[in-house]
Protein backbone atom coordinates (compact mmCIF):
# COMPACT_ATOMS: atom_id res chain seq x y z
CA UNK A 1 0.00 0.00 0.00
CA UNK A 2 2.88 2.28 0.72
CA UNK A 3 4.28 1.88 -2.81
CA UNK A 4 0.91 2.90 -4.24
CA UNK A 5 0.97 6.14 -2.19
CA UNK A 6 4.57 6.91 -3.13
CA UNK A 7 3.73 6.24 -6.80
CA UNK A 8 0.90 8.78 -6.76
CA UNK A 9 3.13 11.28 -4.93
CA UNK A 10 5.75 10.90 -7.68
CA UNK A 11 3.03 11.54 -10.28
CA UNK A 12 1.89 14.68 -8.43
CA UNK A 13 5.46 15.98 -8.40
CA UNK A 14 5.89 15.23 -12.11
CA UNK A 15 2.64 17.06 -12.90
CA UNK A 16 3.75 20.09 -10.85
CA UNK A 17 7.12 20.15 -12.60
CA UNK A 18 5.45 19.92 -15.99
CA UNK A 19 3.07 22.74 -15.07
CA UNK A 20 5.89 24.97 -13.87
CA UNK A 21 7.95 24.17 -16.95
CA UNK A 22 5.03 24.98 -19.25
CA UNK A 23 4.23 28.15 -17.31
CA UNK A 24 7.78 29.40 -17.71
CA UNK A 25 8.69 28.13 -21.17
CA UNK A 26 5.50 28.97 -23.07
CA UNK A 27 5.65 32.73 -22.41
CA UNK A 28 9.38 32.74 -23.20
CA UNK A 29 8.82 30.90 -26.47
CA UNK A 30 6.01 33.28 -27.38
CA UNK A 31 8.25 36.30 -26.74
CA UNK A 32 11.23 34.85 -28.61
CA UNK A 33 9.19 33.78 -31.60
CA UNK A 34 7.55 37.21 -31.91
CA UNK A 35 4.18 35.63 -31.30
CA UNK A 36 1.61 38.13 -30.10
CA UNK A 37 -0.54 35.64 -28.24
CA UNK A 38 -2.72 37.56 -25.86
CA UNK A 39 -5.36 36.42 -23.44
CA UNK A 40 -8.84 37.21 -24.72
CA UNK A 41 -10.39 39.93 -22.58
CA UNK A 42 -13.94 39.65 -21.29
CA UNK A 43 -16.68 42.05 -22.34
CA UNK A 44 -16.47 43.66 -18.89
CA UNK A 45 -12.70 44.16 -19.16
CA UNK A 46 -13.25 45.84 -22.52
CA UNK A 47 -16.03 48.01 -21.05
CA UNK A 48 -18.60 46.82 -23.60
CA UNK A 49 -22.25 47.71 -23.18
CA UNK A 50 -25.00 45.18 -24.01
CA UNK A 51 -25.25 46.22 -27.68
CA UNK A 52 -21.48 46.02 -28.15
CA UNK A 53 -21.41 42.61 -26.42
CA UNK A 54 -24.09 41.37 -28.79
CA UNK A 55 -22.04 42.72 -31.68
CA UNK A 56 -18.96 40.94 -30.37
CA UNK A 57 -20.82 37.62 -30.41
CA UNK A 58 -21.85 38.28 -34.03
CA UNK A 59 -18.26 39.23 -34.87
CA UNK A 60 -16.97 36.02 -33.28
CA UNK A 61 -19.48 33.96 -35.28
CA UNK A 62 -19.16 35.60 -38.68
CA UNK A 63 -16.14 37.90 -38.95
CA UNK A 64 -13.31 36.57 -36.80
CA UNK A 65 -12.37 33.76 -39.17
CA UNK A 66 -11.19 36.36 -41.73
CA UNK A 67 -10.58 39.57 -39.75
CA UNK A 68 -8.40 40.10 -36.67
CA UNK A 69 -10.32 42.39 -34.31
CA UNK A 70 -7.45 43.83 -32.27
CA UNK A 71 -4.72 43.86 -34.89
CA UNK A 72 -4.08 45.64 -38.16
CA UNK A 73 -2.74 42.35 -39.54
CA UNK A 74 -5.38 40.46 -41.42
CA UNK A 75 -6.21 36.88 -42.05
CA UNK A 76 -8.11 36.54 -45.35
CA UNK A 77 -9.40 40.10 -44.97
CA UNK A 78 -7.81 43.14 -43.34
CA UNK A 79 -7.34 43.46 -39.59
CA UNK A 80 -10.00 45.76 -38.16
CA UNK A 81 -8.23 47.40 -35.25
CA UNK A 82 -9.09 51.10 -35.40
CA UNK A 83 -11.23 50.65 -38.51
CA UNK A 84 -13.40 53.66 -37.66
CA UNK A 85 -10.47 55.79 -36.50
CA UNK A 86 -9.31 56.17 -40.09
CA UNK A 87 -10.96 58.41 -42.65
CA UNK A 88 -10.96 55.65 -45.28
CA UNK A 89 -11.11 51.84 -45.28
CA UNK A 90 -7.71 50.28 -45.91
CA UNK A 91 -8.45 48.10 -48.95
CA UNK A 92 -11.34 49.80 -50.71
CA UNK A 93 -10.55 53.43 -50.01
CA UNK A 94 -14.24 53.96 -49.20
CA UNK A 95 -15.15 56.25 -46.30
CA UNK A 96 -14.80 54.53 -42.93
CA UNK A 97 -18.32 55.20 -41.69
CA UNK A 98 -21.36 53.18 -40.60
CA UNK A 99 -23.12 53.57 -43.95
CA UNK A 100 -20.25 52.17 -46.05
CA UNK A 101 -19.30 49.41 -43.61
CA UNK A 102 -22.98 48.34 -43.32
CA UNK A 103 -23.14 48.20 -47.10
CA UNK A 104 -20.03 46.02 -47.28
CA UNK A 105 -21.37 43.71 -44.56
CA UNK A 106 -24.75 43.39 -46.28
CA UNK A 107 -23.63 43.13 -49.91
CA UNK A 108 -20.16 41.70 -49.49
CA UNK A 109 -17.14 42.87 -51.45
CA UNK A 110 -14.50 41.00 -53.46
CA UNK A 111 -13.75 37.86 -51.39
CA UNK A 112 -16.10 38.82 -48.54
CA UNK A 113 -19.51 37.15 -48.63
CA UNK A 114 -22.76 39.10 -48.28
CA UNK A 115 -24.53 38.83 -44.93
CA UNK A 116 -27.81 40.61 -45.73
CA UNK A 117 -29.66 37.27 -45.73
CA UNK A 118 -27.87 36.06 -42.58
CA UNK A 119 -27.83 39.11 -40.31
CA UNK A 120 -30.80 41.27 -39.38
CA UNK A 121 -30.56 45.07 -39.52
CA UNK A 122 -30.32 45.00 -35.70
CA UNK A 123 -27.48 42.45 -35.88
CA UNK A 124 -25.60 44.78 -38.23
CA UNK A 125 -26.16 47.73 -35.87
CA UNK A 126 -24.87 45.65 -32.95
CA UNK A 127 -21.87 44.56 -35.02
CA UNK A 128 -21.08 48.18 -35.95
CA UNK A 129 -21.35 49.20 -32.29
CA UNK A 130 -18.74 46.56 -31.42
CA UNK A 131 -16.49 47.49 -34.35
CA UNK A 132 -16.41 51.08 -33.06
CA UNK A 133 -14.64 49.74 -29.94
CA UNK A 134 -11.81 48.14 -31.92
Amino acid sequence: MRSKDSGSMVQVLRNRRAGILFGVLFPLLAMVSGCDVERRKSDAELGLNSQQSAGRRIYDSHCDRCHEPYSKRGKKGPGLKGVFQNKYLSLSGLPANDERVSEIIGRGRNEMPAYSQTLSPQDIQDLLAYMHTL
